[in-house]
């Protein structure tokens, strides 16, 4: 693990609900890249990978669901950065009912490094890794 995991805790709005009564699929992918982005927000790794000329695209998700999210359960979601080693880096999930502490959902992202400018693959800067592991 590189850094320390974030953990963002927010309830599971009315509009991600559907027809069966539980948080749709669709609403877990963007909440994990709403974490990953506050994540790299709140260490300062967007703002290196900004001044270094690159930014994150997704490669690859996945997501294994473990028991539905209901309307009014309050979400506990924890992410780190499992690995970061050429031009990609895997980024876990962990969703959990904040009340009971129940795991309901483990997911991760296969995220690579880009140059800004040609939309290329380039290795990630050293600098952007270090930024997650500042306290």
């Amino acid at each position: 693990m590189i850094g320390s995991p974030f953990t963002h805790t927010f309830p599971v709005p009315e509009h991600a609900i559907d027809a069966n009564g539980h948080a749709n699929n669709v609403a877990y992918v963007g909440w994990m890249q709403d974490v990953a982005v506050a994540h790299s927000d709140t260490t300062g790794a967007t703002a290196a990978a900004i001044e270094e000329g690159g930014t994150w695209v997704v490669r690859e998700h996945t997501i294994e669901y473990l028991r539905p999210l209901l309307p009014g359960v309050t979400v506990l979601l924890e992410t780190w950065i499992d690995d970061a080693d050429g031009v990609r880096s895997t980024r876990r999930y962990v969703f959990k009912d904040a009340e009971s502490g129940r795991e309901v959902a483990r997911g991760r992202t296969l995220w690579v490094f880009i140059d800004s400018t040609s939309g290329r693959p380039r290795a990630i800067p050293e600098r952007v890794v270090a930024a997650f592991n500042t306290p």
